[in-house]
Formats: structure tokens, sequence, C-alpha cells
């Protein structure tokens, strides 16, 4: 039985969405802050994730996803939010969520855009590792190997190596690097994908073999199977 994470402080609204899916057959777990959600997705391997978009406290629900997305948590997400608003789906798209629905919405549409969140999932899971040249990243694990030896590897590192597997030979630029794996608007200013990379490269490159990553100049990044 597939297990969703509903994270809604209104008790009559959590109430309403996990009875939508129960009817689904899912198996439902409900938290009501932005703190809660991110502790419970790091701890549950969970198919889907329904996050509403403003959130008591500190973390609303946009920062728990981010939170969540930097701790290495896969996990598809379905954004609800009263703010319809083109800037506002896209926000909550680039932060990390996989699909967006405006409240109110109707019982029907939630299950069935959760129900396609579980089956990308599943069809995600079905391959367990990511393999290019001396590379392989275990994606159940979440762990990288390197000829065959094991990375130490941060979250982030993790997820912006994976990145660049996935586009191998073909370049990506700083914006893309930004947007995607952090989840953020670029901005010129900062030189943050740099530092990560120079990181990832002293952890992942041996000075006897070819480079792994690439620079491209006035572009971005390359990552050549080698």
């Amino acid at each position: 039985m597939a297990t969703v994470l509903v994270v809604e402080d209104d008790r009559k609204s959590a109430d309403a969405i996990c009875s939508i899916l129960t009817d689904e057959g899912l198996s439902v777990v409900s938290v009501q802050d932005g703190a809660q959600a991110v502790l419970k997705a790091k701890a549950t391997a969970f198919d889907a994730i329904v996050l509403d978009r403003m959130l008591p406290g500190a973390i609303d629900g946009i920062g728990a996803l981010d939170m969540m997305r930097m701790g290495g948590v896969r996990t598809p997400v379905l954004i609800l939010s009263a703010l319809s608003a083109l800037e506002e789906r896209v926000r909550g798209l680039r932060a990390g969520g996989d699909d967006y629905l405006a409240k109110p919405f109707e019982p029907l549409e939630l299950a069935a855009r959760v129900m396609a969140l579980i089956r990308r999932r599943v069809a995600e899971n079905s391959s367990v590792s990511l393999e290019q040249g001396r590379v392989r990243i275990d994606l159940i694990r979440r762990e990288a190997w390197i000829d065959n030896a094991r990375a130490d590897l941060q979250a982030r590192e993790l997820q912006l190596l994976e990145y660049l597997v996935r586009h191998h030979d073909r370049p990506v630029t700083r914006a893309m690097i930004f947007e995607d794996v952090w989840g953020y608007r670029y901005d010129q200013r900062t030189n943050v994908i740099d530092v990560h990379i120079t990181q990832l490269r002293r952890k992942i490159e041996q000075p006897d073999k070819p480079p792994l990553i690439e620079t491209v100049r006035g572009t971005g990044y390359v990552f050549r199977c080698g």
C-alpha cells in the first residue's frame, strides 16, 4: 500500500484531504507544520507528499520543501495553495515541487494528481542506479561510487553530481544548475555553484585520470563519462 504524507495546518482541510486519499486505498500520515514535515519526510520513504504552501511558524511550505530537497528527500511533492498566481506556481515548482494545485480544488482532481505522482515514483524506483562511465550512483541508498570506490559526498554534492550525470556530454549553465538543483532563481553575484563544483571535483576526480567535470568557458559545465 502506498503511503502519503499530508502537511496541512487546518484540521478540517487536513481531514478532508486524508479522507480523499484514504478512499483511493492509500495510507496517510498527517502533520501540521513545516518542521514536522521535514522530520517525517527524512525518516520515512513516502510515495508522495501533499504540502500546503502556507504553514504556521518559521518554516512555510516552500521552506520545508527546500529543506527536504537539501536533505536528499526525492519524494514527489504536490503543493496546495490559495496563491494561484503564475509567479507563485513557478516559485513552488522551482523550489522542488513536482505539481501545484490551487485551492479550492475538486477532490477527484486532487486524487488523480496524487496517484499520478505515485505512479511516477514507482517508475523511478524501478531503476535503482544511475551509471555513466566511471561513475555509479545508487538512487536508493543515495551513494556515489567512482571507479568502484565510494565517494564521501554531502547531500547537495550528490544532487549536483546526479544532475550532471543525467545531462552527461551536454553543457549545463550555472542558471540551469542553480534553478534545478538549488530550486532558486539564479543570481549572477553568487559563486555558490563554482564553490560546490570545486568541492565535488576534489572528491571524485583523480590526478592520473581524465577530469569528469569540464568547465565550458562562458557557459557552465559538462560531465564527461571518463
